[in-house]
């Protein structure tokens, strides 16, 4: 597996845990990283020894997104190679988010990806997709309202202002709010009771929910997509389609 693209990975028997690190940016998604990324989650859920996958990030920030330098330019395109947030949805292997700090943009649309997320009471969420002029293509107009609700999805795009960790557990964003020091060890149990279980019977309860979203979901986020493309397209830009 890659090691050294803005993240790094660690093993620990059959729960690999993947740390974003890019601390100067917090830990924002260069282009290099995203296809990496992609890769080594592929990578992961091929593995049979890799019963459940850890995404978390250094501190202060999970992730502010793609990074900002890389806002114009080819670098955006809506792909595949590009797009851990729909590799995440397609992995047979359960996922768990550790919010550990600020979580934007992008950053929700990997983190909501996931099989589900806990967070640390320092976290904190806002979408800054409108407020910078872009538009989101991982997901995130489809998703987020599934889970938190149109209303509540509406207010964070429309306005791009956080909201703390406790709103986020009241709100359905994240399951479990926990003191800092105690957002890891806790991921890691919940990893550990997950891989106690048949991988088959993990595996087939991962899919029947992810088949069930797409069919619900799945016409949300192909519009998305298309908006996208459609958005940068119009304007005569470069396409600049992710969080920042």
């Amino acid at each position: 597996m890659t090691t050294e693209i803005d993240y790094r990975l660690t093993r620990d028997d059959a729960v690999l845990t993947l740390t974003l690190s890019a601390p100067a940016t917090r830990n924002a998604l260069t282009k290099a990283t995203r296809v990496a990324l992609v890769d080594d989650l592929q990578i992961a859920d091929d593995d049979p020894g890799i019963r459940v996958v850890i995404i978390t990030g250094d501190d202060p920030a999970f992730t502010s997104g793609v990074n900002a330098k890389e806002l114009l330019g080819e670098a955006n395109y809506v792909t595949a190679p590009l797009d851990p947030a729909t590799r995440l949805r397609g992995m047979r292997t359960p996922t768990i988010a550790a919010i550990n700090g600020s979580c934007i943009s992008g950053g929700i649309e990997i983190m909501i990806a996931c099989s589900f997320a806990l967070a640390s009471e320092r976290a904190m969420f806002a979408d800054t997709h409108a407020k910078l002029g872009i538009s989101p293509g991982w997901g995130l107009s489809a998703d987020l309202p599934a889970l938190v609700g149109v209303g509540r999805a509406r207010q964070l795009s429309l306005t791009g202002l956080p909201i703390d960790a406790a709103t986020a557990l009241s709100w359905g964003l994240v399951n479990e709010v926990l003191p800092h020091e105690l957002l890891l060890p806790r991921a890691r149990e919940l990893a550990a009771a997950i891989a106690s279980i048949s991988p088959a019977a993990a595996e087939n309860m991962v899919m029947l929910y992810a088949s069930g979203q797409q069919s619900q979901l799945g016409d949300a986020r192909r519009l998305e997509r298309e908006t996208a493309d459609n958005w940068t397209v119009d304007r005569g830009a470069s396409p600049i389609t992710f969080g920042a």
